[in-house]
């Protein structure tokens, strides 16, 4: 598996190995190639999502946010509104550092600052549900919904949202990671196709798995590498590499 990946990689950048791996090395590919502000962030409901949401599902109001002093229940619309202005804040910042390197360099220093690293994956994890709601609502609706939204309400412990929520979105980073259809929607709530090498599944269709798997040719590519579908690194190009 690594010899192929070595037809086109020149390295590979490790990624920090906890239950927020795969949400790390996606954000980070995401964000050390943008070049613009995503349109879908740039709109004024990006911001007013908490405050949509929580006034039309209480159950959001025990999202299990990481620990924080002195933070009491019902603060989690102003706390995740301000996660989701900080992401589009560090986006656009970054998308328009044209110089390569120093783009490397603003990218490396974001994801080393621990409070807002996490708060940016507070952010991505609540995306994930804002779009899981709505592929939910939408084939409820009878409306056409991709395969994998199927598989993840056909679990017993995700059956609707907030269970989802509740079994699933609450624990990353915590104590467990993205399981394989939690990439389809991650890369559905950035509108990104995360290209992943799967070296395990080297020699048959799998080796290289698209998420989602019919992506919109709009949608930017990023590429992951794994040896068990749990922790995720980053392959560094060629060209890329001389660029830095």
């Amino acid at each position: 598996g690594y010899e192929a990946v070595a037809q086109k990689f020149a390295s590979i950048r490790r990624v920090r190995g906890d239950n927020y791996c795969a949400l790390r090395a996606t954000l980070f590919q995401a964000l050390s190639q943008a070049s613009q502000l995503p349109s879908w962030m740039q709109s004024e409901d990006f911001t007013m999502l908490p405050e949509n949401l929580l006034s039309k599902y209480d159950w959001i109001k025990q999202w299990q946010l990481k620990e924080k002093l002195g933070r009491k229940m019902g603060e989690i619309n102003e706390e995740i509104k301000e996660y989701l202005i900080l992401l589009r804040k560090k986006w656009k910042n970054i998308s328009e550092i044209e110089d390569p390197i120093e783009k490397q360099e603003a990218c490396d220093q974001l994801f080393k600052n621990e409070e807002e690293e996490y708060n940016l994956y507070e952010a991505l994890k609540f995306l994930m549900l804002n779009t899981a709601i709505r592929l939910y609502n939408d084939d409820k609706d009878g409306r056409r919904v991709p395969v994998f939204s199927w598989l993840l309400f056909a679990r017993d412990t995700s059956n609707n949202p907030c269970q989802l929520m509740h079994n699933h979105l609450n624990h990353i980073g915590h104590s467990g990671g993205l399981e394989q259809v939690e990439m389809f929607l991650l890369a559905y709530a950035l509108q990104y196709t995360i290209q992943v090498y799967r070296l395990y599944k080297y020699s048959t269709d799998e080796f290289i798995t698209l998420y989602p798997n019919d992506p919109e040719e709009d949608w930017p590519v990023v590429t992951l590498i794994t040896e068990d579908d749990r922790h995720y690194n980053i392959p560094v190009r060629m060209c890329q590499e001389t660029m830095l």
